[in-house]
């Protein structure tokens, strides 16, 4: 137990600022299951969920004991329980594409959501955003506009990589230009460098993923043979 409450209490002191090492912890596993995705490696998913848990008590700190360090985000919190949720969805689809596809066979074929499915995407991230911008106002959120923008869209993010979607990578990009600068407000200096860090990977990530679909398939645009189900 003494070994537990001293990692979750443990800092990095740099100057006046304080950061925990959970928090720094917590990202490096986000980013190497970042790069797992972009090599469309199953081992991604799993790593990812502990890096999920390991910041869901960073966001909730007064849960934990850290009452003042820094304002609990409800929505960056909250998306870490919808990241495990949906990351065991596409730890089961990628693996299931393995298997079914024989010895040697990737996890997953990069492919463009069809336009019914993007249309699924921008409604439910316009919606998504300002029903759960309520939510977490009621629920006292430091930010709840920019809160719920990034729940909703690292949520449909996450799905889109499970589905094996092409602008899956672009949706994380449109949340780090939120993250960004709203983490760096309230003091989460460690996950505002990481989102930081994640705009650049993410434009590598997208670009790889064409180039996979363009090798696959010899197809440049959204696929005209998709099956048009909209997103669930």
């Amino acid at each position: 137990m003494d070994i537990f409450e001293q990692f979750l209490n443990a800092q990095l002191t740099i100057g006046d600022d304080h950061m925990l090492w959970r928090e720094i912890v917590g990202n490096v596993f986000g980013l190497v299951s970042a790069l797992g995705g972009m090599r469309r490696k199953v081992w991604g998913w799993p790593i990812g969920i502990v890096g999920n848990v390991l910041l869901f008590t960073v966001f909730l700190g007064s849960w934990f004991g850290m009452a003042g360090e820094h304002p609990d985000m409800l929505g960056q919190a909250g998306r870490q329980i919808m990241f495990i949720g949906v990351s065991i969805y596409g730890w089961y689809r990628w693996n299931q594409t393995r298997k079914s596809g024989g010895a040697g066979a990737v996890a997953v074929h990069p492919h463009w959501a069809t336009w019914r499915q993007r249309a699924g995407l921008v409604l439910g991230m316009a919606a998504g955003t300002a029903g759960f911008a309520l939510i977490f106002a009621q629920l006292n959120s430091w930010a709840p506009v920019p809160d719920a923008w990034i729940f909703v869209g690292s949520v449909l993010a996450t799905y889109g990589m499970a589905r094996g979607w092409v602008e899956f990578w672009l949706i994380w990009v449109a949340v780090d230009a939120v993250g960004v600068p709203l983490l760096f407000r309230a003091g989460y200096y460690a996950t505002g460098f990481m989102y930081l860090f994640y705009g650049a990977f993410t434009i590598v990530g997208f670009i790889v993923w064409w180039r996979v679909h363009r090798r696959e398939s010899g197809k440049v645009g959204p696929r005209s043979d998709a099956p048009a189900d909209a997103v669930a």
